[in-house]
């Protein structure tokens, strides 16, 4: 088993500092940890990118989001290289685009449209699709909640020229961060901050909060019961969930992602979610079933 972290930009034989704590608790822990150059892989050079690269076997990531054709060509390089990422190039497309999940979690999110690419006609049908009322813009990996009136909330889609103008916006921010098409989802009210759930191999691990609230943890853990068997079926290895309360009690999705690049909350120690991420995969998949996440 080894440990992938990104190398600091200025002390490149060093893990970048914003991981430095988790690559301590997995060298604590007898995993040897190895420091991949981001940029590098960020531009497709995965030649300097492993340029350090050490030692064989099964291998997990945690670093800064990557394309999916990027992650694509690290995990190929890397089995080049006898070194086997624990998530596939195919896996982490479908856990880090909406597309690749939607479909499987559609009764417990928000009702989504989208587009491929970022033309006005393609969007104006994933309005008309969609219907009626308001939304929130993304595009397949991020939103822009930050640039929340001018480039995420859409008050009505029936305003053609408002939605655009938004969509525009949002583009415009995105740059060449832009990623698939736009993303139309239905705005849904929530009465909680969101809760950051973490799954291996469809089973939770761990629940607490999300690294925007990291010292707000949820008030009382979501019910996972319908949600588990539907990440189980996903057969993901490793994903975060993020769930919120809307304004009737019922806890929905907000997003899934790759856990391999979704952040963790400062107030949740390395050793707490790398404890169960870091033991070896079964020699065989895990059969999907409802279950109650771990303390």
């Amino acid at each position: 088993m080894l440990l992938l972290v990104p190398a600091d930009p200025l002390r490149p034989h060093r893990p970048d500092q914003h991981f430095a704590p988790e690559a301590t608790t997995a060298r604590e822990a007898g995993v040897p940890v190895v420091v991949v150059d981001h940029d590098a892989l960020a531009r497709g050079d995965t030649d300097a990118a492993l340029r350090r690269l050490a030692g064989e076997g099964e291998a997990v990531y945690r670093g800064w989001m990557l394309r999916a054709e990027r992650y694509a060509a690290f995990a190929e390089a890397l089995a080049a290289r006898r070194v086997f990422l624990r998530t596939g190039s195919e896996q982490y497309r479908r856990a880090h685009e909406l597309p690749g999940w939607y479909p499987h979690l559609a009764s417990v999110t928000p009702a989504t449209t989208w587009t491929s690419g970022d033309g006005r006609a393609a969007f104006d049908r994933a309005r008309a699709e969609l219907g009626d009322g308001p939304a929130v813009l993304r595009d397949y990996c991020k939103s822009m909640k930050h640039h929340w009136d001018e480039a995420a909330f859409i008050p009505d889609l029936a305003d053609a020229e408002t939605a655009w103008r938004v969509a525009r916006r949002f583009r415009e921010l995105r740059e060449d961060d832009f990623v698939g098409g736009f993303v139309l989802r239905r705005f849904e009210r929530f009465t909680s901050v969101e809760v950051r759930t973490w799954w291996r191999d469809g089973r939770c691990v761990l629940v607490g909060p999300h690294p925007d609230t990291p010292d707000r943890p949820p008030a009382t853990d979501p019910d996972l019961t319908t949600l588990a068997p539907l990440v189980a079926a996903l057969g993901l290895p490793f994903v975060t969930v993020d769930l919120a309360r809307r304004d009737d009690g019922a806890w929905r999705v907000i997003e899934l992602g790759d856990g391999q690049v979704s952040d963790r909350p400062t107030t949740v120690t390395p050793a707490t979610l790398l404890t169960p991420l870091l033991t070896p995969s079964p020699p065989h998949p895990l059969t999907p079933r409802p279950l109650t996440p771990d303390p």
